[in-house]
């Protein structure tokens, strides 16, 4: 009878605690601010320099860059292809800190939940589009 009754003292105590649960799909969750989340990729600052590409540990992103049409242009390549490969992407922000022209950013975004593994590759478009909780604020 006693054990019931410290089981139920604790369990009243508790009721009044806060909580610490989160509604997550209605309530975004608090995130510290060096949270390293999914790429943003600005296509039209790359320059092409592939240091991206150099430096990921994972070998998790291609880059292709053909010959600028224009010869007039500062800029000698512009970019065709730009992937990334989430199935095997660490998130190490390697990516943004060699980048020269800052094209390659980390949001808060996390959610890349997806039912087949074939999502996970994802091309320049999605990653373009990928703007949700854009930590820095100064780009276009």
């Amino acid at each position: 009878m006693l054990g019931l009754m410290k089981g139920l003292g604790y369990t009243l105590k508790n009721l009044t605690r806060e909580k610490v649960t989160y509604d997550y799909p209605n309530e975004p969750l608090p995130l510290p601010d060096r949270f390293r989340g999914i790429q943003k990729f600005y296509p039209d600052l790359c320059i092409v320099c592939n240091q991206c590409v150099n430096v990921c540990p994972t070998d998790c992103i291609t880059l292709t860059g053909k010959k600028n049409p224009d010869p007039e242009a500062k800029v000698k390549k512009v970019i065709d292809t730009y992937n990334i490969n989430f199935e095997i992407c660490i998130l190490c922000d390697l990516c943004t800190e060699v980048c020269p022209t800052e094209a390659i950013i980390m949001t808060n975004n996390f959610e890349l939940a997806e039912y087949s593994r074939d999502k996970l590759f994802k091309d320049i478009e999605w990653l373009d589009q990928n703007d949700q909780n854009v930590r820095q604020v100064n780009k276009p």
